[in-house]
């Protein structure tokens, strides 16, 4: 019997139970970033609202709330557990652009700019990333198996994919 657990909006959870699945709701702008590493058998989520941390660090407890911020506490999370970032399987979903309008300046597509932190933070820990499904208009909602690492999205009122 699996066990869901939402992970909300600015929040990490972490897993080694394989009765779990993480799971983040509909995600629009948001992105959900999986890691899993199969040889700990360790699994983290993390749903990242906003590209960047204002100030650049993760003081008052709202480093998951930024991408870049974020994915630097995901992975503290998953070595705490007794994961590696080196052998995780790192994914990323959402990053829709949820405001149809091409007037719009690029200041208020704030998935494209998630997107785009969350590759430069990669790059700057030297993380791969194994898959992506982001952008379009549409939101998403990821699921993490935690007993084999499967991650799965659906799209609103699509039929659940796996990535």
């Amino acid at each position: 019997m699996e066990n869901s657990v939402s992970v909300g909006l600015g929040e990490i959870a972490i897993s080694r139970n394989p009765d779990e699945v993480l799971v983040a709701y509909g995600l629009g702008s948001c992105l959900g970033i999986g890691v899993y590493d199969p040889v700990a058998r360790v699994a983290g989520l993390l749903h990242a609202v906003l590209p960047e941390s204002p100030n650049g660090s993760s003081a008052n407890g709202s480093a998951a709330k930024y991408v870049n911020t974020g994915i630097v506490e995901l992975m503290k999370g998953l070595e705490a557990a007794g994961g590696s970032p080196a052998r995780a399987k790192i994914r990323v979903i959402g990053g829709a652009n949820m405001l149809l309008s091409s007037s719009l300046s690029k200041t208020f597509d704030i998935g494209t700019r998630n997107i785009e932190a969350s590759r430069k933070t990669f790059e700057k820990m030297r993380l791969k990333v194994s898959a992506e499904e982001v952008g379009g208009h549409t939101g998403r909602t990821v699921r993490l198996f935690v007993h084999n690492g499967r991650m799965t999205f659906r799209i609103v009122g699509g039929k659940e994919q796996e990535i």
